[in-house]
């Protein structure tokens, strides 16, 4: 970045001051314009690239989870002299039961307001009364 050096001539008269500070208010707004929409491509391609990179742990985290589920099947499967479907069954009521417990826990956590517009009001008012009467 460029480091503009601003020389002082004394004998320029308000109009002309007023008219420069204009041009240097207009000149500060468009760089700071300019820098915000830099900011936020960055910001937009290091969530895409963060987004892709979730989204092949998810795929990866998929297939493991079959593959473990398989495993489990197979062995419950013959340690019950070989009645597969005893272990599916009994590994597809533990991961029901599993999801059941999850989605509740999701559930309960979306039922609950991080911030509700009383405790806001409340938090303004007493931001107000704070900012009133500082402490001396």
């Amino acid at each position: 970045m460029a480091i503009n050096r601003v020389h002082v001539d004394p004998d320029v008269g308000i109009p002309d001051l007023v008219k420069q500070l204009g041009e240097d208010s207009k000149r500060l707004v468009e760089d700071e314009v300019r820098l915000a929409k830099l900011e936020i491509r960055e910001s937009m391609h290091r969530a895409g690239r963060g987004a892709v990179w979730l989204g092949v742990a998810f795929g990866i985290a998929v297939v493991t989870l079959v593959a473990l589920t398989l495993f489990l099947v197979t062995l419950i499967g013959r340690l019950v002299n070989g009645h597969m479907w005893v272990g599916a069954l009994v590994v597809g009521i533990v991961e029901l039961a599993a999801a059941v417990l999850l989605f509740k826990r999701g559930a309960t956590t979306l039922k609950e307001p991080s911030y509700t517009l009383a405790a806001t009001r409340a938090e303004a008012k007493a931001t107000a009364r704070w900012a009133a009467h500082p402490r001396e």
